[in-house]
């Protein structure tokens, strides 16, 4: 098996570095950051934190040196997504592309330019430390199911959750992967703009009684809208909040959002809360809590211009 992971960023790395130790995955990755990928085609990737592993695989910006692929995990940053994989598509002719990325409509980019696609959520979390090394903050699971409009058949997605699993990151496929999704997106867009807002970790945000109310504030609204999409969560998203926590968790766990904000760098805000509010004016529910908090994070983005 061929796997391609594209953008070796903390998620993708997580992914790419688990996998090459399977003696039957060949493990590229194809990330734009130069110097991280001369540092892992020298070093290996490491990871370092929740577990310490270090990948040897074989990294390239040059989409063109990118060989038939297996398999594509794509872990971009939701705005990059449309370069990402109109770059890399040629890879996947054969083979299928799933996503494990934060927000709503990384699948509908990608069937536009390949044939089979995987709809995924993926929990474990980390931040890039230096090129070719990258913290591992946070375990979890990753759910991988078919993208019903493009869907990759129930086998390969099995395959992939197989390889995934054995390389340590446990993963499941479903035959319905968006409650999952779903879960993940409420709970992203009810944490990640108010850690990115206050500067606060995970756990310090849902300690302050105030802040706390207004994430549920945000979940609520969340669960109306996949309510009135007819879509059933896999679980509470509140639960998953106090779960993260824990000081075992997540507690001290900056969100990618805050990582973005203090680097000054473009956040996925728009995918995020911006994806509730669109799909909420869609579908008649009102959502003015993500309504502000988009707002909000867009306003302080445009500061950065000033």
């Amino acid at each position: 098996m061929r796997v391609c992971v594209v953008g070796c960023g903390a998620v993708g790395s997580l992914f790419a570095a688990n996998l090459a130790q399977l003696d039957d995955v060949e493990v590229w990755a194809y990330d734009l950051a130069r110097d991280h990928v001369d540092a892992i085609n020298r070093d290996g990737l490491r990871l370092s934190g929740a577990g310490d592993v270090v990948g040897r695989l074989r990294a390239t910006a040059d989409a063109d040196e990118l060989p038939p692929c297996d398999f594509g995990i794509v872990a971009t940053k939701a705005m990059q997504t449309e370069p990402a994989i109109a770059a890399t598509a040629h890879a996947f002719s054969d083979g299928s592309v799933a996503t494990v990325q934060n927000g709503l409509g990384n699948e509908d980019v990608i069937a536009r330019h390949v044939a089979r696609v995987i709809r995924g959520t993926t929990f474990p979390a980390g931040k890039l430390l230096a090129p070719g090394h990258v913290q591992w903050d946070v375990k979890g699971d990753t759910t991988l199911g078919p993208f019903e409009p493009r869907p990759a058949p129930p086998d390969e997605v099995a395959r992939l959750a197989d390889a995934c699993t054995r390389g340590g990151m446990p993963t499941k496929a479903v035959a319905d992967a968006r409650g999952p999704q779903w879960r993940k997106v409420i709970f992203n867009a009810a944490t990640n703009p108010i850690g990115a807002l206050t500067g606060l970790t995970h756990g310090r945000m849902c300690e302050d009684h105030g802040l706390r109310g207004l994430v549920s504030g945000l979940v609520n609204e969340g669960k109306a809208v996949a309510a009135a999409r007819e879509i059933e969560l896999d679980a509470d998203p509140e639960e998953l909040i106090d779960h993260a926590a824990k000081p075992e968790v997540a507690h001290d766990h900056k969100a990618s959002m805050l990582q973005d904000v203090e680097a000054r760098r473009p956040t996925e805000i728009d995918y995020l809360n911006g994806g509730i509010v669109r799909l909420g004016k869609e579908n008649g529910v009102a959502t003015p809590l993500n309504r502000a908090v988009w707002a909000l994070v867009r306003g302080l983005e445009e500061s950065w211009k000033l």
